[in-house]
């Protein structure tokens, strides 16, 4: 007895000091060049013993597109960064997984584009990493889902197409991968009135007519989709250009919904701006169950490429989610 307490113990300080390590992610991410890590809106690939963080690259002069009914703030596309870590802690920059186009401006990926919110998973029967992204015009008339493939999981990645799912506008999103190997496509639409939950097909690289219609006029945006105890949770940001707001969370028992929304699941100072950042993937930690990864941006719309991260430890207890900030 004496014996296991022990050992609970021991697992209990290795994590409570795992999660200050995690907590301690508020501002620049640094390379193993001493650069800022350069990946916006970004996701995560677990494979084969390490961590790849895809996300875009701000670089360049912020502008105000102009007409916009909210302060639409933009830098040129600048593509898809990959980074790698063994531990989460020490990052690895593997280069531009995606490259954008130049002067081109019918291309979904030209530099006068959208690329935002790239996410990436393993395909094991097409032995394919397959990355989704929103592509979009400046002024958000396109909203349209990306899809690129490489059979490297840090790329190069070769873009295919983008789609309006069944005919429907996508915008923000994201990609969540099942334990039976089926894939979902998750992203804002009909004018981020509602948000659509969508199967994509057996190789990833198209959706299905199976899609269901969640948080209906809700206005909801900024998904991150995970899984707890058979639970599917989904947190959300409302829709308030790049000024940060209060999260909120869903669950379902299917990822398809029906989604029940619960408030916010962040705690502390700043809980009520999601401490002054946005979400963007909730990142499982391997071998321990209901103990995850908020990952969010923190924007900064008069300079982009300023733009820093927040990362805080995630919970799942009882069915509830929270995200420590303190």
């Amino acid at each position: 007895m004496v014996s296991r307490r022990l050992q609970i113990f021991a697992i209990t300080l290795m994590l409570f000091f795992c999660c200050r390590t995690l907590a301690q992610v508020k501002g620049n991410l640094v390379d193993d060049k001493g650069h800022f890590v350069n990946a916006h809106g970004a996701g995560v690939l677990y494979h084969n013993g390490t961590y790849y963080l895809f996300g875009e690259i701000k670089k360049g002069e912020t502008w105000l597109v102009q007409g916009q009914q909210w302060e639409d703030y933009r830098v040129p596309a600048g593509g898809v960064s990959c980074y790698s870590s063994k531990d989460l802690k020490h990052w690895k920059y593997e280069g531009v997984a995606l490259a954008p186009t130049k002067g081109d401006t019918s291309k979904d990926i030209d530099t006068s584009r959208v690329i935002e919110r790239p996410k990436v998973i393993y395909n094991a029967k097409t032995k394919e990493y397959v990355m989704w992204m929103h592509v979009d015009k400046k002024d958000y008339s396109y909203s349209q889902s990306g899809v690129a493939i490489s059979y490297k999981p840090a790329g190069p990645y070769r873009y295919l197409r983008s789609v309006k799912p069944n005919g429907n506008m996508a915008r923000d999103m994201t990609v969540f991968q099942d334990d039976d190997g089926k894939a979902y496509l998750i992203y804002s639409s009909e004018q981020n009135k509602t948000m659509q939950v969508c199967l994509l097909s057996d190789d990833y690289l198209a959706p299905t007519k199976t899609f269901s219609r969640i948080l209906i006029d809700r206005n909801r945006e900024a998904p991150a989709l995970f899984k707890s105890g058979g639970k599917y949770y989904l947190i959300t940001s409302s829709c308030t250009g790049w000024s940060p707001n209060a999260a909120t969370y869903a669950v379902a028992d299917s990822p398809l919904g029906p989604y029940k929304e619960y408030g916010n699941p962040c705690q502390g100072p700043g809980a009520e701006t999601t401490f002054e950042a946005q979400s963007t993937f909730v990142l499982p930690l391997k071998g321990k169950p209901g103990n995850f990864i908020f990952m969010a941006d923190r924007w900064n719309k008069l300079d982009l490429p300023k733009s820093d991260y927040l990362w805080l430890p995630l919970k799942v207890d009882d069915g509830k989610v929270t995200v420590d900030g303190y």
